[in-house]
């Protein structure tokens, strides 16, 4: 029994914890396609009635807030989720909403993370990102 407690109290578990977190966040998109649907099969009359429309961006950015949501209930670290709501055009307004928090804490929250990812080299931000940093005025 010793060696099943030395075991369990030393063993490399870095892979477990990564594909534990790797599984949650699949489920999350699971989840999130249980509450905003999916697309309609491309060829399709729904899918035709979509196009020229913006339904389908409109979907994905509700599936990328309801994956959030569910993502950071769950405990999960969110910052790769924000970082492509912000890449949607999500704005730090609506990113607090699904937080439930304001815009300015969640900016403070994922702000400079997000920032690092999206504009590494600090020549800007890509254009489809909302400028509405809260601590600007």
């Amino acid at each position: 029994m010793k060696d099943l407690i030395e075991t369990a109290l030393t063993a490399k578990i870095e892979t477990a914890a990564t594909s534990t977190v790797n599984a949650g966040i699949a489920e999350a998109g699971a989840q999130a396609d249980k509450i905003v649907g999916t697309d309609p099969l491309p060829g399709s009359p729904e899918w035709e009635a979509e196009q020229d429309t913006d339904i389908p961006a409109q979907r994905q950015m509700a599936w990328q807030l309801a994956s959030f949501r569910i993502q950071l209930a769950a405990g999960i670290d969110s910052t790769a989720s924000v970082m492509s709501l912000r890449r949607f055009g999500a704005t730090w307004a609506t990113i607090g909403r699904a937080a439930g928090m304001t815009r300015q804490s969640a900016h403070e929250r994922w702000g400079r993370r997000v920032s690092d990812m999206l504009d590494p080299y600090g020549v800007g931000m890509p254009p489809m990102v909302p400028n509405d940093d809260p601590t600007q005025p």
